[in-house]
């Protein structure tokens, strides 16, 4: 009886052992993208846009607004804000100088000149910090609109930090750690909007490879100019923790706006003011 039991005991063992391996495969293979569907490539969806071939075969879509840049004075490259991407392919996983380099072959394609100026709105604002990091000798100069913060940037205090990622949803705080701890959970079994959205949450929230709060001064010349917008209601980006960068970052020029709020682009009238101040050089 006793060597039955054992002999059973052993069987059970290696049953639940089985059953965890495959419960680990299963997972992991549900977890995993399909492959992807290329712009234009059989079985993908159309191209539908105006768009630039990268040197490693990439695609990127853009669209020009304004007067022509044959005869423009003033030549800006606008990032967009979170889920506005056109998903056409996927550009870089994290933030690292692949990003500004992708910025700049996009300026030198299109024939830009030798400086030009980056915007960036809101999840934008983190290509607008490394083109400042990775190439400034390229910026005529930069506006950052309501940018989106890493709470893990180094340079923070820490109950600063903490208390503004607080301020946060529940959910919303358990987006962004999952972003910066565990990135691979993010990806989508979908490719599109979703794969998309995704890769920015990584980009914006994961392991940068340096801290805009360490940053030098772009311009040693006073040449261009850095300036940086916010709405002091808003809700979805702390202004508090952007009051402590513009007080490190002393030569950002820092424009609080009253009762506006992470929609500041949009504030009637606000737009241009801000591209004004940027092509002028002043607050």
């Amino acid at each position: 009886m006793i060597q039955h039991l054992k002999h059973f005991s052993g069987m059970y063992r290696e049953f639940t052992l089985l059953s965890l391996i495959g419960l680990v495969a299963w997972a992991y293979q549900a977890i995993q993208p399909p492959p992807p569907k290329i712009c234009g490539s059989p079985g993908g969806p159309p191209i539908t846009a105006t768009r630039i071939k990268f040197r490693d075969g990439r695609h990127l879509a853009y669209k020009e607004h304004g007067v022509s840049k044959e005869i423009a004075k003033h030549k800006l490259i606008v990032d967009h804000g979170f889920s506005s991407s056109r998903n056409d392919e996927p550009l870089v996983t994290q933030l690292s100088p692949s990003l500004a380099l992708d910025i700049e072959e996009l300026a030198d394609q299109l024939g830009l000149g030798s400086k030009f100026y980056v915007v960036g709105n809101s999840m934008g604002g983190h290509a607008v910090w490394g083109c400042l990091k990775y190439i400034p000798h390229r910026l005529a100069g930069a506006t950052l609109m309501a940018p989106v913060i890493n709470y893990w940037w180094p340079g923070f205090p820490a109950n600063l930090s903490e208390e503004a990622y607080n301020l946060q949803l529940p959910q919303d705080q358990w987006a962004l750690r999952v972003a910066h701890y565990l990135p691979f959970l993010g990806v989508a079994t979908q490719q599109g909007v979703f794969e998309s959205i995704h890769r920015e949450m990584r980009i914006g929230f994961g392991k940068w490879e340096f801290s805009p709060l360490d940053l030098e001064n772009p311009s040693s010349n006073n040449e261009g100019s850095v300036h940086l917008w916010m709405g002091d209601e808003d809700r979805l980006v702390p202004v508090t923790l952007q009051r402590y960068i513009a007080k490190r970052l002393a030569w950002i020029k820092y424009n609080e706006v009253a009762g506006a709020g992470h929609l500041i682009a949009y504030v009637d009238g606000m737009s241009e003011v801000i591209v004004r101040a940027l092509l002028d050089g002043q607050k």
